[in-house]
């Protein structure tokens, strides 16, 4: 008997449609996934020419002062991008991969950004975890909103339950029919990508295709107890466009209504020029008050005197930082509100399994909001190293030919998040358990 049903279920030309369709626009998912993963490599490769022959170009035209030198070069910090990062894209398409800074000031740098198109970013990016939050629920609501009410309405369902001897094992029977196409759906585009995306089977996958089929699983979950209350089709769909409206498009809008007002941040910018406004004011202020805030940043710099001469190096490298430790109060603010912001998503999602899904998909791709600041919070280390390392040069004024510059290659930050199975699964398990419950118990309290 399952097998006849599968055969009219395939037969019906809607499905057909609706299948094809879904697996056209999977397709142009992980082609867009495709051209992210190779701006991101093609920017990485060029981030690291450039570097090379930047270094190389001043360190050639400035040979004579190691402090005019380290005011123009620049030093590469890149986020490690995961292959999975090409099916959940996340802010990364927004946020920075590459951080490249000098040893100036760093909150001037630290959220200079590529330019993008206003019109691409409202948009954003159609990948596969668009495809999979947004438009896979919509073909389980197609597949399945009259799977009882429409026999019912044409009069067959007396034959059906006469036929059959169990119907809630029937309508089951059914629901698994399109449960196992929408997954079989799933495992091919996954399939694909592994092959032409370049996926390692490692965990981040194997958790990203669990997730997906929790979060299928969730949507007949809600089909399944729509229908259980044998309302007619109309009803159903309605109801079951509604939910999806509401999930997917009005709940998430009002929460990051809510977070926006509950944790207003500052802005980078005003940070920017709060940071620059505290450098330049100190050309106008006794050195002695600048060199001494620089001596309490790092007393071992004490033994390096300021000499009696207009302009010096050290003086200027002092004020840099001056204008680092005077923005300090703002940028940790900024950074306290983000992380505020995060944590509130994250804790919201979890009665949400919408927003969890996506939150979650993002998390594991390392293209969430977590993973920004730590990669913000990496850049901190890697500019005040970078800092350590040349002031003791910059202050002696070493020459610049004795310098190994070849050795200054892009680094890389390697995000140590570990994945945890219980936060990405036990949200949406928990509600597809008490969907059932509910569906369950609303077939055996009526009559089918």
């Amino acid at each position: 008997m399952l097998a006849l049903l599968f055969k009219n279920f395939i037969r019906s030309k809607g499905t057909k449609i609706g299948l094809v369709f879904l697996l056209v626009i999977c397709f142009i998912s992980l082609l867009i996934g495709q051209q992210f993963q190779q701006k991101q490599q093609n920017n990485i490769k060029e981030a690291a020419l450039y570097q090379k022959e930047h270094i190389a170009r001043n360190a050639a035209f400035h040979k004579d002062e190691m402090g005019l030198l380290l005011y123009y070069i620049k030093f590469s910090l890149v986020n490690a991008t995961l292959p999975v990062n090409s099916l959940a894209i996340g802010q990364r398409d927004v946020n920075p991969s590459i951080q490249s800074v000098t040893i100036r000031g760093l909150e001037g740098q630290k959220y200079d950004s590529e330019l993008n198109n206003p019109n691409n970013l409202l948009s954003g990016n159609i990948d596969f975890s668009f495809v999979l939050i947004y438009l896979f629920p919509l073909l389980i609501v197609a597949f399945s909103y009259n799977l009882v009410s429409e026999e019912k309405e044409s009069g067959t369902w007396k034959i059906v339950a006469t036929q059959s001897q169990n119907t809630f094992l029937y309508i089951l029977k059914l629901f698994y029919i399109r449960i196992l196409s929408l997954i079989a759906l799933l495992t091919i585009v996954l399939f694909i990508a592994i092959l032409f995306l370049k996926i390692p089977l490692n965990q981040s996958l194997f958790t990203f295709y669990g997730l997906g089929i929790l979060y299928i699983l969730f949507w007949f979950a809600i089909s399944f107890f729509i229908v259980s209350l044998q309302k007619n089709s109309n009803f159903n769909a309605v109801i079951l466009l509604t939910i999806w409206l509401f999930l997917i498009i009005i709940l998430p809008a009002v929460i990051n209504t809510y977070i926006v007002n509950k944790f207003p941040i500052p802005e980078a910018l005003e940070l920017t020029v709060k940071q620059r406004n505290a450098y330049h004011e100190k050309w106008d202020m006794d050195k002695k008050i600048t060199m001494d805030k620089f001596y309490n940043h790092y007393p071992q710099f004490k033994t390096y005197p300021l000499p009696d001469k207009e302009f010096r190096w050290l003086w200027y490298y002092a004020m840099q930082q001056a204008g680092d430790d005077d923005s300090a109060k703002q940028s940790q603010e900024l950074e306290h509100k983000l992380q505020q912001r995060n944590k509130a998503s994250q804790f919201i999602a979890q009665f949400i399994p919408t927003l969890h899904t996506q939150l979650q998909l993002n998390e594991i791709a390392q293209s969430d909001l977590g993973n920004q600041l730590l990669f913000l919070k990496e850049t901190k280390q890697f500019h005040e190293k970078m800092r350590l390392y040349f002031y003791p040069k910059i202050f002696d004024n070493a020459d610049v030919s004795k310098e190994n510059w070849s050795k200054f290659q892009v680094e890389t930050f390697h995000d140590p998040s570990e994945i945890s199975f219980a936060k990405a699964f036990l949200p949406l398990l928990f509600f597809n358990l008490l969907l059932i419950g509910f569906g369950w118990r609303n077939f055996n309290r009526r009559v089918i």
